[in-house]
């Protein structure tokens, strides 16, 4: 076998280009596997109550916990939501109770209970109308004061709930949006819900107790 001079060029000139077009098509291929849009993702955050001015308790610290624990197995569907309505309600109570009296032996507790979301389908038996599945998120929190001291304690109660029924064909990206503003409506509620019993029914532990917040129902 033997190489024209000018055949000697051709290679030489191969080998210089083909290294070049190997990265490109590797760069290519990294960005086909790993780039997104943000159309394709877009990040859901807990939400926040800082906005609102915090209630004052009496107390000398304000401990949050959950007594909840998920399943991850159907019908329950809460670790598939964008949102955390347990971090939420988390949040919740390190936004809106506030302790204000460091030299007190009281201590105001809130637990939440229950964060779930239920999912259930539901054939449609009429051919033209599209087979629905419904999503039931169950939010229910007790908000306590403790008094070591005399052994007293005084609490409050607020289960709420929202409902959503969508069609079963919807996409993912379509879903995470519904759960988005059901799990925001929900704490609407129940932040307008809780923040009225506290004043009605724990007012001798708050700051300020005597302004009475109203909830419609």
């Amino acid at each position: 076998m033997f190489y024209t001079e000018n055949g000697n060029k051709k290679m030489n000139t191969l080998k210089r280009i083909l290294p070049a077009f190997v990265l490109t098509l590797a760069l290519c291929g990294c960005a086909t596997i790993f780039g997104t849009s943000d159309e394709e993702v877009k990040k859901y955050d807990e939400p926040r109550f800082t906005t609102e001015e915090p209630i004052k308790l009496k107390v000398n610290k304000i401990d949050v916990k959950s007594e909840f624990t998920p399943s991850f197995t159907r019908p329950n569907v809460e670790h598939l939501f964008p949102i955390s309505i347990e971090k939420t309600a988390e949040n919740w109570g390190h936004d809106r109770l506030e302790a204000a009296d460091f030299s007190s032996d009281k201590i105001a507790e809130v637990i939440i209970r229950d964060a779930s979301v239920t999912e259930k389908n539901e054939k449609n038996a009429d051919f033209f109308n599209k087979d629905r599945v419904k999503y039931r998120a169950t939010l229910n929190v007790v908000v306590k004061v403790i008094d070591p001291t005399n052994l007293s304690r005084a609490e409050t109660e607020v289960e709420a709930w929202r409902e959503l029924i969508i069609p079963a064909d919807t996409s993912i990206s379509e879903k995470e949006q519904y759960w988005n503003g059901m799990v925001t409506k929900l704490f609407n509620d129940f932040n307008a819900k809780m923040t009225a019993n506290i004043y009605q029914y724990l007012n001798m532990h708050v700051v300020d107790g005597e302004s009475k917040p109203t909830y419609l129902n």
